[in-house]
């Protein structure tokens, strides 16, 4: 395939994707719930005026109910002002507590004539600032990598939308967690990798190594994950979905499948960063033999799984920061800390990804090995 070839089908694939993104975004999930918009608007609103009398702090916990003035900034009741409820159920994760000039989350319910019946304010409104925050993010993106930085902002929001609107639509209605989530992990990997590096031997490389490593690391999630028995109600929310009435999902698979979900982007990275290393090295010097080839890339990922399997320590122990203060402030024995399901699941999570890593290295080093090789022959 001539370069011009090459370049021709790049831009092919990557309008490709731009239209299957669009489509994606119109297409529905199957879980939309025309009931609860029915008499009921979602309207961003400014707190105008306060009135605590009916809250009561106990210690670190405030229950009672908020009355609020409102003044409605979005919708068809822009500009006028109702009352609301904020209601504090001693729930320090969910409670919020307005005061005057903060944005919230409106919940309008309305009667049959279409005049407002109830106000509720839901949350602090925080729409506006993720669309800035995601602006300022594509702005500087494209602005610093241009063209690729272009195909790496919808590699992201392709991603984003196979998760929602493919992988988790599916996992409800009933298929198997485990084969639909490697499935579309392995469909976003190969999305990611051609819109970066195109039709090359680089991304095929990459691809390559990217796939075999994130199947690794499946089979480990699900060696480990069993032998670990660890229910999938570790995770936040599981047990709400079942009371919401989807008790035919099977948890620990789907709690299987969140590993190497969350394993796969570290994977694509080391397998990306070896192939393009053996690419360049194979481009400055083509007389490379096989055996030095794979050698250099060997070298290549050892600091490159260093640091990586560090980022996923980093990355899961931050998020359980509190419960490590918790356990500590009590003194609790470490023995009891890492048999407690929900450490114990963590530990699964780093170790498997970790894993993961390390083994897709030297899978990428020696598969990179052969087709850089084989290409300076067929030359």
């Amino acid at each position: 395939m001539t370069a011009l070839n090459i370049k021709k089908s790049n831009v092919i694939f990557t309008l490709s994707i731009s239209l299957i993104s669009i489509i994606l975004i119109i297409l529905p999930t199957g879980f939309e719930n025309p009931t609860m918009l029915r008499n009921t608007f979602r309207e961003k609103a400014l707190v105008i005026d306060v009135d605590n009398q009916d809250l009561e702090k106990h210690s670190v916990i405030t229950v009672g109910t908020q009355d609020l003035r409102l003044r409605i900034l979005s919708g068809k009741f822009k500009g006028d002002t109702v009352d609301a409820k904020n209601v504090l159920m001693g729930q320090m994760k969910t409670d919020k507590v307005f005061k005057v000039g903060d944005k919230a989350l409106t919940i309008i319910k309305t009667n049959e004539a279409g005049e407002v019946k109830s106000a509720r304010a839901d949350d602090i409104y925080r729409v506006n600032l993720m669309w800035l925050l995601f602006g300022l993010f594509a702005l500087f993106l494209v602005g610093f990598a241009r063209w690729t930085g272009f195909k790496a902002l919808l590699s992201f929001v392709f991603t984003a939308l196979a998760i929602w609107k493919i992988l988790i639509p599916l996992i409800l209605k009933g298929a198997p967690p485990i084969f639909i989530s490697l499935i579309v992990v392995s469909l976003t990997t190969t999305v990611i990798i051609v819109l970066i590096s195109g039709f090359t031997k680089k991304g095929l490389v990459a691809l390559s190594g990217a796939i075999a490593g994130v199947t690794i690391t499946s089979l480990l999630a699900v060696l480990f994950g069993f032998l670990f028995k660890i229910p999938g109600t570790v995770q936040e929310f599981s047990d709400a979905i079942l009371y919401a009435g989807f008790t035919h999902l099977k948890l620990s698979d789907i709690f299987i499948s969140c590993i190497f979900i969350s394993a796969a982007g570290a994977v694509m990275d080391v397998a990306m960063d070896i192939a393009a290393s053996q690419n360049e090295l194979i481009e400055k010097k083509p007389d490379l033999h096989l055996k030095e080839l794979i050698q250099s890339g060997f070298k290549i990922a050892y600091p490159v799984i260093g640091t990586m399997t560090t980022t996923l320590l980093f990355a899961y122990s931050g998020s359980f920061m509190f419960v490590f203060m918790l356990f500590m402030a009590k003194g609790t024995p470490m023995i009891s800390i890492f048999n407690t399901n929900y450490i114990a699941a963590e530990v699964l999570h780093t170790l498997v990804g970790s894993f993961g890593l390390v083994l897709v290295a030297p899978v990428t080093a020696i598969i990179g090995g052969y087709v850089y090789t084989n290409r300076i022959r067929n030359k």
